[in-house]
Parts: C-alpha cells; sequence; structure tokens
C-alpha cells in the first residue's frame, strides 16, 4: 500500500511535470487578443476589469506580476504562466482523480472505499498509473484546454477548481466513514468560495458531487433518492447562484439604502448594520447545531461559511473602484453599483425557461425598480429599471428562438433561418424551436467543440468542422489544407473514451453516473442556461472544458478496458497492462503531434505590437476612439503595464453611453488631460436624456452644435416635447442636421491639413 502511494505521487508529479513543461514552451509571450489585455494591466495594478470580474485571478496575477521585478515586458508572460500553471495542477488533479477511480476498477469491489482494499500488485498498480497518465496526458493535449493554458485569461485557473473540488470529493468517499471525514466537505466549500472569485462555472459540477455524496451515505440508493438528491443539489446550486453571490450585497443595498434615507445615518452604514446580523444569524445557527447535536447542520454552515470566506475576495472590487483608478469598469464603488456589476447588467437578460419568441412585440414597459445614485448625504432614484411586457400567445416554453428587446434581434432572423425553416413574422413552433435547439446550440456550439479535441478539427477559420478520419484532403481549398490547425486525430481518443465509459458503466454504474453527470452539467446543461443566439463574435469552445475533462476520466479508463481485451491472449498481468499502457499512449502522443504547430503561440507578438503601432502614429494628447475587446484592451495593456504613449486618450465608443464612463473621461488618465465635457453630470446621468427623440421642425433646416449642447446644458423648454398622456416630456432635437462653426483660418494655420493636390 505505502509503495502504491509513493509511486502514485511520484508518477502524478511527473505527469505535472510534462503539462507544465508543454504550457511554457508553448505560451504566448505577450497579451493575447480579446480579454488577455484587459485581465493583464488589471492584474498589474489591480483594476477594475469588466463585470462580474475576477478578483481571486486579479490577486494571483498580482503576484505573478511582482516576479517581474520592475521589468514590465515580462509582466504579459508572468500573468500567462499563471494559467499554465493552474492548467498544469488541473492535469495533476485529474491524474489522482483517475487513479482513485480505476483502483477500485481494478480490484473488482466499486463498492468498497480505497481504504479496505487490498494493495495492488505490480501489474495492477502498472495499469492503475496508465490510466492515470493517459487520461491526464489526453486531456493536457485537448485543443481547448491548451489553448486556455496559454493566455491570461480565467478559465485555466476556473478548470482548477473544479479539477480540485472533484478529486476532494473523490478523497472523501474513500474516507466517509473517517470521524473527521467532513473536514473534506468544507474544504470543498472553501474552493467552491475561491471559484467564484474566478468564474462561475465550477458551481456546475455540484449537482454531480451530490449524487456521489447521497450513494455514499446510502448504502441502498433508489431511484427516487438519487433524483432528490439532484434536486437538492440542484438546489444548492441556485442558493449560492441567486441566494449568496448577488443576493446577499443585493439585502446589504436595502438596508443601506433605508438607514440612510430613513434614518439620516452615514453612507455604509446600512453594510455595517447588515454584515453584523449575518454573523449573528450565523453564530445562533452555530449554537443551534450544537445544542441538538445536529452534525449535517453544523458542517452545512460551517460549508456556507467558508464559501463566503473564499467569496469574500470580491471585497477587492468596491475597495479599489473607491480609488478611481484608470480601468474601473462600471465604477462598482459602494454597494448599490456593486450589485449591478455582480448582477451584469449592462449586458442585459435572455429568456431561459418561459418568453417571447424572436417576432414578438413589447406591447408595453413595467418598472421593476429603482437605481440610486449618492447625491450630498442621500440616496436618489436615478432612473426606474424596465422591462418589455409581451402578450401571452407571444411566449413559449424554453424559448430558444426568442427575442431580449435588443436592437440585433430583428438582426437575427436570417441567422436563424439558416438553421431552421423559419418564416418571417411567424410565430416558430415548438418543433422549430427544439430543433434549433439541438441542431445550433448542442450540435454546432458544444458537440462540434467536443469533438474538436477528440476526433479533429478542420481549421481556425470560424465555424470550422470535425475532420474525421474518412475526410479527405481533395477539393479542399488550399488556406484550409495546410492550415496548422487542421488536425486529424483519427477518433482514437474519441474511441478509447467510449471503452472506457462501457467499462466503467458494467463495473462501477454509480461512479459513472457521476461522471456522466459531470459531463452533461459542464456541457449541455451549460448550453441550455446559456441560450446562445446564432450569432457569436467569436467560438467558445473555452466554455465546455469540463465537459471535455470529465470524458478525458474514460479516456484514462480505456486504458483498463484494453487490458481486459487482451486478456484473450493470456498473457501476464503485468504484460497486459504494459501493452494497453503503451496502446493509451499513443492517443495522447497522436493529439501532441497534430495540435504542437497550431497550439505553439511563442512567438507570437501580433496583438501589442499593432497596439504599440496604433498609439505611436497619433499626434501628442490625440483622442483615440475604439470600438470593440479587440480594438481596446491590447492598448489597454501597452498603456498600463508598457507606459507606452499614455498621452493618448483611448475613449471606447461602445462605453460612452454611460454615465460612469463619461465621468471617467472627465478626469486626467496618466499623462493624457481630462477631456473637455462641458455637459453637467446631471444631464447625462442614466435615466436623464439616455433616449432624444427627432421631432420635426419645419421653420429649423439645420441645428449649430454648440448651441444646441447648450440648451441641452440648461434643460431648455425649447427642446422639451410631450409623449405618453403628456403628463411627461422629453429632450429632443429639432433637425437631423447639424453644424459647427470652424475658424478655417486659424485652422490653416496649424499647418494639419494638406494642400489639395499636394504630394504625399
Amino acid at each position: 500500500m505505502h509503495s502504491y502511494q509513493k509511486l502514485n505521487n511520484l508518477v502524478g508529479w511527473l505527469v505535472f511535470a510534462v503539462a507544465a513543461v508543454v504550457y511554457w514552451l508553448t505560451l504566448e509571450p505577450t497579451a493575447s487578443f480579446w480579454d488577455c489585455g484587459e485581465f493583464i494591466a488589471c492584474s498589474y495594478k489591480l483594476l477594475v476589469p469588466h463585470p462580474p470580474g475576477a478578483p481571486l485571478f486579479l490577486l494571483l496575477g498580482r503576484l505573478f506580476s511582482l516576479l517581474s521585478f520592475g521589468d514590465t515586458s515580462k509582466v504579459a508572460v508572468l500573468v500567462n504562466s499563471l494559467s499554465a500553471l493552474s492548467s498544469a495542477f488541473t492535469v495533476l488533479f485529474l491524474f489522482w482523480s483517475i487513479t482513485l477511480l480505476a483502483r477500485k476498477l481494478v480490484l473488482r469491489d466499486a463498492s468498497q472505499p480505497i481504504t479496505r482494499l487490498l494493495s495492488p500488485t505490480s501489474g495492477q498498480t502498472l495499469l492503475i498509473l496508465g490510466a492515470g497518465a493517459v487520461g491526464a496526458l489526453a486531456f493536457t493535449f485537448s485543443d481547448s484546454f491548451w489553448f486556455n493554458a496559454e493566455e491570461a485569461e480565467v478559465y485555466a485557473l476556473s478548470a482548477l477548481c473544479t479539477a480540485a473540488v472533484v478529486w476532494l470529493m473523490l478523497k472523501w468517499e474513500n474516507r466517509a466513514d473517517e470521524a473527521d471525514s467532513d473536514k473534506w466537505l468544507v474544504l470543498i466549500a472553501y474552493v467552491v468560495g475561491l471559484s467564484i472569485g474566478v468564474h462561475l462555472l465550477n458551481l456546475v459540477a455540484i449537482p454531480a458531487l451530490g449524487l456521489l455524496y447521497y450513494f455514499r451515505r446510502q448504502p441502498n440508493p433508489t431511484f427516487g433518492g438519487s433524483v432528490l438528491a439532484l434536486l437538492v443539489s440542484s438546489v444548492v446550486v441556485g442558493i449560492i447562484l441567486v441566494g449568496v453571490i448577488p443576493g446577499l450585497p443585493t439585502l446589504a443595498s436595502s438596508f443601506e439604502v433605508f438607514l440612510v434615507n430613513s434614518f439620516g445615518l452615514p453612507f455604509n452604514s446600512g453594510v455595517i448594520l447588515f454584515v453584523l446580523l449575518l454573523l449573528g444569524l450565523l453564530v445562533g445557527g452555530f449554537r443551534f447545531s450544537y445544542r441538538r447535536r445536529s452534525r449535517l447542520l453544523n458542517t452545512s454552515l460551517l460549508g456556507l461559511v467558508f464559501i463566503l470566506i473564499g467569496y469574500s475576495s470580491y471585497l477587492i472590487v468596491p475597495i479599489r473602484s473607491s480609488y478611481h483608478p484608470t480601468i474601473n469598469q462600471n465604477a462598482p464603488d459602494n454597494v448599490l453599483s456593486f450589485v449591478s456589476y455582480l448582477k451584469r447588467e449592462q449586458y442585459g437578460s435572455r429568456p431561459l425557461l418561459y418568453g417571447p419568441h424572436v417576432f414578438a412585440q413589447p406591447i408595453a414597459q413595467v418598472d421593476t425598480g429603482p437605481r440610486y445614485v449618492r447625491e450630498g448625504d442621500k440616496y436618489v432614484v436615478a432612473e426606474q429599471r424596465q422591462e418589455l411586457v409581451y402578450r401571452d400567445e407571444d411566449k413559449m416554453l424554453l424559448p430558444r428562438i426568442y427575442a431580449d428587446g435588443s436592437a440585433t434581434a430583428a438582426q437575427r432572423l436570417s441567422y436563424y433561418q439558416q438553421w431552421v425553416d423559419l418564416q418571417e413574422g411567424v410565430k416558430p413552433t415548438m418543433g422549430q424551436n427544439l430543433s434549433f435547439l439541438f441542431r445550433y446550440q448542442m450540435g454546432h456550439m458544444f458537440w462540434r467543440y467536443f469533438l474538436w479535441n477528440y476526433v479533429g478539427r478542420e481549421s481556425d477559420v470560424q465555424h470550422a468542422g470535425v475532420l474525421w478520419p474518412s475526410t479527405s484532403n481533395e477539393n479542399v481549398p488550399e488556406h484550409i489544407a495546410d492550415n496548422k490547425a487542421r488536425n486529424n486525430f483519427l477518433a482514437l481518443p474519441l474511441l478509447l473514451g467510449v471503452l472506457g465509459l462501457v467499462y466503467q458503466v458494467r463495473r462501477d454504474s454509480k461512479n459513472a453516473l457521476v461522471v456522466a453527470l459531470l459531463f452533461l452539467f459542464t456541457g449541455l446543461a451549460i448550453i441550455v442556461y446559456l441560450n446562445q443566439p446564432p450569432v457569436e463574435p467569436r467560438e467558445r469552445d473555452y466554455t465546455f472544458t469540463g465537459a471535455t475533462y470529465a470524458f478525458a476520466i474514460w479516456i484514462g479508463l480505456g486504458v483498463l478496458a484494453l487490458a481486459e481485451l487482451l486478456q484473450k491472449l493470456r498473457q501476464g498481468t503485468t504484460t497486459r497492462a504494459a501493452v494497453a499502457t503503451l496502446l493509451g499512449l499513443a492517443v495522447p502522443v497522436l493529439m501532441a503531434t497534430e495540435g504542437w504547430d497550431d497550439h505553439n503561440r511563442s512567438g507570437r507578438f501580433s496583438s501589442v505590437d499593432s497596439a504599440r503601432n496604433l498609439l505611436n502614429s497619433c499626434a501628442p494628447n490625440a483622442i483615440l476612439f475604439t470600438n470593440g475587446d479587440n480594438d481596446t484592451f491590447p492598448l489597454w495593456y501597452a498603456q498600463t503595464v508598457e507606459g507606452v504613449r499614455t498621452d493618448v486618450r483611448v475613449a471606447v465608443l461602445s462605453y460612452l453611453n454611460t454615465d460612469w464612463y463619461v465621468e471617467q473621461m472627465r478626469n486626467r488618465s496618466y499623462q493624457s488631460q481630462p477631456l473637455p465635457v462641458s455637459l453637467p453630470a446631471d444631464r447625462y446621468r442614466q435615466g436623464t436624456n439616455d433616449y432624444l427623440p427627432y421631432v420635426e421642425n419645419p421653420n429649423v433646416r439645420e441645428v449649430n452644435l454648440h448651441d444646441f449642447i447648450g440648451l441641452v446644458r440648461e434643460n431648455s423648454d425649447l427642446l422639451k416635447v410631450s409623449y405618453g398622456d403628456g403628463s411627461g416630456t422629453l429632450m429632443s432635437f429639432p433637425s437631423p442636421k447639424f453644424y459647427l462653426p470652424v475658424d478655417t483660418a486659424a485652422v490653416q494655420k496649424l499647418g494639419i491639413i494638406p494642400l489639395v493636390g499636394a504630394a504625399n
């Protein structure tokens, strides 16, 4: 037993070393496109990224960045290394999870905890460790996970949280009869709490773990009991997702508004009182559990406390926001704006179980609650949040072809029609609705990604399909045929995983069901929850690495299935184990060979090089308007981390319709002076002048822009129009034509306009 444990630890760390070296060699040396530039910049100076943030990632990224010792050119690669190291540890926990499951299968008694099993023989040890190595290395070289391991994004650290929780639960299963076994459950709760500060994907693993808990605690599990265990664990997910993460801060904000506005107490008094009341309730709960000798209640309360301790990493968000840093998205510097930040209100919502179809037209708007802002020593209502109302006949169950009130809903029609036979203006049938769910959301946005990892991938062109073993290169465009991401795994990882699935179902159906639920909840369940529209700016495969992780367990167990198939050759246990392991290792070797060239990002510098070039091309003190993530985040990185042209003010057009961003533009940023915004804050605050209708005035052909802004600033009656029943007014504009007076002589003296026809 002791020698097996030593070998299990040794081989696990060797697999970890292989993964760590691979990820280090293929690591991107600078900030990648999309969110990476933002996360590196925010890690380096502990700034506030887009909602809902990732405070634990930022704190760890900050620690990694300190290893640069002032050399800013090393910051990006160091923060990227956080993902590489997290991914290597994920592989390590996967190895140990597979060996825990494989040992019970090899020793032929899946019902017993490992502590009661006999020590494996040398041949059995080789087989168990071989299964762990094959499954862990297959996941190491899987397409989506390898991609996440090389850049400063949250998904690698999130995968580590999931892997750690699964491994800890398997460790608990083998020690559940010990007097202090509940400490493993408390540790799991703490890891779950920490994962909230990275990404919420880890929470979907809880139902599978709840079923594992039920199987271990119940000697004679039933179908009804299993369903009840799943329901209870799903409720736990809901409590954390709704009741803890946004729910507790929402209650705190209600206390805050009530005490400040009703009793004139200073700001944050309500938050302090709420925290004291929460602590009092927890203490009372512990005292009650002690008096009743309720182990379950006591453990549950301990779990809640440790979830909250892990979740407390989010305190960095309002703390840092209150210092008004250069990147301060949504400005969540008080409990009310912090709640909005957590709920990601700026992104809107999608219908999940019941909602309007794509052609539904709203018939009204209803107020859903006020949005408060601080003004003087009170909280005042800045606006009423509103929600669109639709007729009941325009709603449907499980709406997949839906309307969400956004400006792009009508534009989606042609994209929906690529997947279902949809007629404009005709309510989709439930058949069409489900067809879109199965064909696009599940088929194109999940199974295609899953098969990329374990069958093959056509290319890195968006919407690339699966490369099956039978696919021919004939009549394939040259840029596709020669694409580095054209990887063909001959479906061997898939076949080995299916073998492992069948083997585990036959030998250990309970744990097979747990792994299957882990696969479903981290894959297809996320698809149902996200309700993805048919238009995405990029591939979303990184979201589903939890499902590829679960399948990698079966790939490892497939080695056991191979060894069983080799029994017909009447070879010794050790020989069969060696042959099965070697055959299994061919799978990750093939995956590494095929995937190395397209995953090797060690020489990529284009994102930051383009950002430097763009900034250096600007005149001194210029204003650079950008549009989206790839326009903006590399510039933020270059300025914040490397200090490139900090006199240039980057203004993001998609943020300029928010009051918090305009307010930040009015502040100095590094060497960039404040923007000369002439409107006072109360004239552009959210809820004020959000919408100015065009009301034609035949006497006004064109409008002087300076005069128009002046009238808006003065809230002039000349621009006001009535709406609704006439009791309300809106500011308007009387002409679509504006002009700006320019002193042409002064401009010519500046020499910034070339002469017509002058040589370049």
